[in-house]
């Protein structure tokens, strides 16, 4: 599929926006889910822009800096998955599978730029004893362009590379169709991968019965067919529930001690 000048520019400049609203606007732009239906819809498929995005938001759920560490970066890595899907014609787990090697690259160039950058803070300093603001928001800026220059880079030359090797990827694919099903079981893979480090994060030991709970119930509907449609839905509203349930109940609890009708120590 070939993809025409203005397309390409169209995905220049969003990859350059959302590369700076992953660290700066922080607007949630450069979420998969919401880069993937931009792409998708530039490339004239929303569809599958919504479905590549989302299926690579799943992955990247769990994913976070800590420290200097940066993990594989979610814009060019859910980018590429969309520009793989449209242009290839390959599924969503293939299509996801085949970008993470273009998301380690975005984590290299995200350690390189602040590697870059940091000699650049005693710079500051001195502009900040200097009280020259200005300069400070132009040292900003610089970084920023930076970043979103790089990503833009790489993604446009990913989008042409990939519209120039879609055929080729197909004929490969058609011809050794192990490696078709090995990119979509590791594709496929990601997603609980995701959900994996989320849990690792932030499940404690008294939230392990409402999580198989959950993991009951998912099974249950998934095997309705009315039903399975709206399996997510259905068992959102059911942790939400459980969520406003816990609320309500520590509100109540700390409204009563405050109250002066239960003692500090066994919080009733």
């Amino acid at each position: 599929m070939d993809f025409n000048v203005l397309q390409i520019i169209l995905v220049f400049v969003w990859v350059f926006i959302v590369a700076i609203d992953q660290f700066d606007f922080l607007e949630s732009l450069y979420q998969p889910i919401v880069s993937g239906a931009v792409i998708g819809a530039i490339l004239g498929d929303l569809k599958t822009g919504l479905i590549v995005g989302g299926t690579y938001q799943l992955m990247t759920i769990g994913n976070m800096p800590v420290g200097g560490a940066q993990p594989p970066n979610a814009v060019i890595g859910g980018v590429m998955a969309v520009v793989f899907a449209i242009a290839s014609g390959l599924d969503t787990t293939a299509a996801v599978g085949l970008a993470v090697p273009f998301a380690l690259v975005g984590q290299y160039m995200v350690t390189l730029l602040f590697t870059v950058m940091s000699p650049m803070m005693s710079v500051a300093d001195k502009m900040a004893e200097k009280g020259d603001h200005k300069g400070i928001v132009r040292l900003n800026w610089l970084a920023m362009g930076a970043l979103g220059l790089l990503f833009a880079v790489v993604c446009t030359i990913g989008l042409i590379g990939g519209a120039a090797m879609g055929n080729a990827l197909q004929s490969v694919f058609d011809a050794v169709p192990w490696l078709m099903t090995g990119l979509s079981a590791a594709g496929g893979m990601m997603r609980f991968v995701g959900f994996a480090t989320l849990l690792r994060i932030m499940l404690s030991n008294e939230h392990w019965g409402i999580y198989f709970a959950g993991f009951a119930l998912a099974t249950i509907i998934g095997y309705i067919p009315a039903l399975s449609g709206s399996a997510l839905i259905l068992i959102a509203f059911v942790g939400i529930a459980l969520a406003l349930s816990d609320f309500q109940t520590n509100v109540a609890i700390r409204n009563a001690g405050a109250n002066g009708n239960g003692g500090d120590d066994d919080g009733i």
